[in-house]
């Protein structure tokens, strides 16, 4: 279905009326195209200015983009203390290089295509033109499937009849208005770290050998294609073939209601083009239109308010379930009809107890934030917990190499909410996981249970106490990893010397996986982004009672330390251990601000 041309409009005005997901034929993808002003075959895209630039400080500019797996960056002015670094040349110069990445990979010169799909971020708009740009530069066909989810991206080179090459979700996730970035994946999957720090690398020269940033031309437009509403179909068939309702095939959700709190972000479609269509009632949902600039709360499960309200919600509508999602929808996290809320380790805890229920004996990887107490509740279940480097493309990454190693391992999640499942592509996608929640409440319903989801939890024990705080690096920003991992290598030295007592590297074995929950022992290690460590603490009175992780943010310029403890003032008790037996004996308050954890070490208070 085209679109008739109109030189009036630009890519910005036609995109930003498209604020929700159309529903359309699933028989084959619907085109349409998009005519940019300017001339009939060109897209002009303005950004800054033509002065010469120091080769080096502008190629710092783009690396330092990098963010573990993906690229993050300030795209708008309103944040304090911190200057726009994600500009449209930026983004161009990375779209590129991504294009020649996937052209290479893929070994052919012509006929390579590739989406992109984006949250509803303000600056979405104005950096869309910028991708669009690298990457017909590159030399790609490019597809702009509007208001999509980061799992979408993913799906939309697998599902067929769009099966494209490569894909491109721009988004920040929980992060401010101000903010925003880029996410890539193959049929493969998603990027690893150093796939796209080589893609950095190479988008970092070319941007600084373009003397003019000024003017960028397309010789094609992007075509426009509605692949949410065949994400959103392919979700449905999944719940109604898993149910298998006896009485009402179609709308098995027929009797439950379920509220979804999108946050404003990209996750009001599984309101109306998955819940409402199975039978559903939806009446309570709350803040579905999306909205740049999340007016309501952070679009985040881990998010106090965005919790509280869908808690609110569900208890109000006596509610079967609520649930939570992100901007970009790749976590989740849900609320019980009691309105216990479930994230973090608890919702780690319910979808283990699911796919348990599924795969006997599979293992688990998680995060080494996890509890002691997960850890049990999944042996005691019949599983393994293989603790991991923190990071969800780590997490995910391990249970993949460990499938391939011979290790049965069906769920890969972190405490974030990011989980991935191996019959999901080892996909991080948080609508898939509230699938599986959901057909898992309609079978314990069918099979005359009394208990809701939140029942499959009961058994977990809560840890007593548990404590983050950070240590910001006293350092260039350019210097701030190397600092960083100095401070974090000279922690693993000095528990190795004994020179912390009672502290020993925490190791799952099983996974091969030692020094820390960090260093992979087998023939195949995976590369390392990020270090950390966490140590297991002990001593004669208690015994093992707790453990302390600390990890270099690949996010900013610091140091995170997450403390926990089955004893009464034991994160206290640990903290000072650590300020008083390696940072200031070592000397690491010379390069680390530690006076957040000194002073909960000294007063408890973390505020």
């Amino acid at each position: 279905m085209a679109s008739t041309p109109n030189p009036s409009h630009s890519i910005q005005t036609i995109n930003a009326s498209r604020t929700n997901f159309p529903s359309l034929p699933m028989n084959k993808p619907i085109h349409k195209k998009l005519h940019i002003s300017l001339n009939k075959s060109s897209l002009r895209v303005e950004s800054c200015s033509t002065a010469k630039y120091n080769d080096v400080e502008e190629m710092d500019k783009i690396k330092r983009l990098q963010n573990g797996s993906d690229v993050r960056g300030v795209a708008l002015q309103g944040e304090k203390g911190r200057s726009v670094d994600l500009t449209p040349p930026a983004v161009e110069a990375i779209a590129e290089s991504f294009g020649e990445w996937v052209i290479n990979g893929l070994e052919k010169e012509k006929g390579v295509r590739v989406s992109l799909g984006k949250d509803p971020r303000i600056s979405g708009n104005m950096l869309s033109v910028a991708v669009f740009a690298g990457l017909s530069r590159a030399g790609c066909m490019v597809f702009d499937m509007g208001l999509a989810t980061t799992p979408a991206c993913f799906m939309s080179t697998i599902l067929p009849p769009f099966q494209y090459d490569a894909s491109i979700m721009m988004t920040a996730s929980h992060l401010p208005y101000t903010r925003n970035g880029l996410k890539f994946f193959t049929k493969k999957g998603g990027l690893t770290s150093p796939e796209v720090e080589e893609i950095c690398d190479k988008a970092a020269r070319k941007y600084a050998n373009r003397l003019a940033k000024v003017s960028t031309r397309l010789p094609i437009t992007p075509t426009m294609v509605d692949f949410m509403s065949a994400y959103a179909k392919h979700l449905r068939e999944i719940i109604k073939e898993r149910v298998n309702h006896p009485s009402h095939y179609d709308t098995p959700l027929k009797g439950f209601q379920i509220i979804v709190n999108a946050g404003n972000g990209s996750g009001g479609f599984f309101t109306w083009d998955v819940l409402d269509k199975l039978g559903a009632d939806t009446f309570g949902s709350l803040h579905l239109n999306p909205d740049g600039m999340f007016p309501n709360h952070i679009p985040n499960p881990e998010d106090k308010t965005a919790m509280a309200l869908t808690r609110a919600g569900v208890l109000k509508n006596k509610a079967d379930l609520g649930i939570v999602f992100d901007t970009d929808v790749d976590r989740s996290g849900v609320v019980d009809s009691e309105g216990n809320t479930i994230n973090g380790d608890r919702l780690i805890a319910l979808m283990s107890a699911i796919v348990l229920k599924e795969h006997p004996s599979t293992t688990i990887v998680t995060d080494a934030r996890t509890s002691m107490a997960l850890t049990k509740f999944i042996r005691n279940k019949g599983g393994q917990h293989c603790l991991y480097r923190v990071g969800y493309r780590n997490v995910i990454d391990k249970g993949v190499n460990l499938n391939k190693d011979g290790i049965e391992t069906h769920l890969m999640m972190e405490t974030s909410g990011h989980g991935a499942l191996k019959e999901n592509h080892f996909l991080d996608d948080g609508a898939y996981m509230v699938v599986k929640i959901i057909i898992e409440m309609v079978r314990m319903k069918l099979e005359g249970s009394e208990g809701d989801i939140g029942s499959l939890i009961e058994d977990l024990e809560e840890p007593l106490e548990s404590a983050e705080v950070r240590m910001i690096v006293l350092s260039e920003p350019r210097n701030a990893k190397a600092k960083a991992v100095e401070a974090i290598e000279a922690f693993r030295t000095h528990i190795e010397q004994g020179s912390l007592p009672g502290w020993e590297l925490d190791a799952c074995g099983d996974c091969w996986v030692s020094d820390g929950c960090l260093v992979d022992t087998n023939d195949d290690p995976a590369a390392i982004d990020a270090f950390m460590y966490r140590a297991k603490v002990s001593d004669e009175q208690n015994g093992e009672h707790g453990w302390v992780h600390l990890r270099q943010s690949i996010h900013n310029p610091n140091i995170a330390v997450n403390l926990q403890s089955t004893i009464p003032g034991g994160c206290q008790s640990m903290a000072k251990v650590l300020i008083d037996r390696f940072l200031l004996p070592s000397g690491m308050d010379k390069i680390l601000d530690v006076s957040q954890i000194d002073k909960y070490a000294r007063t408890g208070n973390l505020s």
